[in-house]
């Protein structure tokens, strides 16, 4: 019972937060970040696009921490042989914005 809580709880607070999406800061934060130096929002370059691993995740209620620890601590194996550096310097806070807008589909406004 506290399991499924502790889901539909998440779910509610990860659907809250995508409608508050703010894509231009996200894309600023993203862009400070170096992100789009492998990334962009509608295409691949060296890592996934972000619309992509928006759909990809969509639905997953454990999406947001697992995107987090990847991006903290690197990852490799899920878009490709490319390994994906960690970026441990991002703050929580503004990781969770560009997440979000990710996770949102990456919307351009």
């Amino acid at each position: 019972m506290k399991r499924l809580l502790a889901v539909c709880l998440t779910a509610f607070a990860t659907t809250h937060a995508l409608a508050d999406v703010d894509a231009a800061k996200a894309q600023g934060i993203a862009s400070k970040n170096m992100c789009f130096s492998c990334h962009a929002v509608d295409h691949k370059v060296v890592g996934p696009a972000y619309h992509d691993v928006g759909l990809k995740y969509k639905g997953d209620a454990d999406a947001l921490v697992t995107l987090t620890k990847k991006v903290k601590n690197g990852g490799s194996g899920v878009w490709g042989p490319m390994a994906m550096p960690p970026n441990p310097g991002i703050s929580d806070a503004d990781l969770r914005v560009v997440l979000t807008w990710v996770l949102a589909g990456a919307p351009t406004q």
